[in-house]
């Protein structure tokens, strides 16, 4: 049973670069991750994806080009003001500049770089290194 899909869609995208493939299909979709694979595309960390209509909630074919060394999600979903988005950073990430953490936000589903220049804070999803 699935409680956390988004979750299961990044432990399954690790678990696919771990072992060395070049695409995995991530299932079931939704828009939040897709909105999440988009803020990993824009960094680079995948190389792109498709989503596909099977009848069942969809699925997505995520291109994988071997960047991730670690991707998960931040729970419990903590709220994070602008001012403290570089707290979270240092306490997730493992080194100044190296990884993303992406930030649902008002302006839309965003990474720490472009939340802090937007200014807008919002609830932490996951973090991508």
């Amino acid at each position: 049973m699935l409680y956390d899909t988004l979750n299961d869609a990044l432990c399954t995208i690790k678990n696919a670069e771990v072992v060395g493939k070049s695409e995995c299909v991530v299932k079931p979709c939704s828009k939040l991750i897709g909105r999440v694979l988009r803020v990993m595309q824009e960094n680079g960390y995948i190389g792109g994806f498709e989503y596909i209509e099977d009848g069942r909630g969809g699925k997505f074919k995520v291109r994988l080009v071997g960047r991730i060394n670690n991707c998960g999600v931040i729970k419990p979903r903590f709220s994070v003001r602008r001012e403290k988005i570089e707290e979270y950073e240092k306490k997730v990430l493992p080194a100044q500049d190296f990884g993303v953490l992406i930030i649902t936000t008002p302006k839309g589903v965003l990474s720490n770089v472009k939340a802090k220049e937007l200014g807008v804070g919002g609830r932490l999803l996951a973090f991508v290194y």
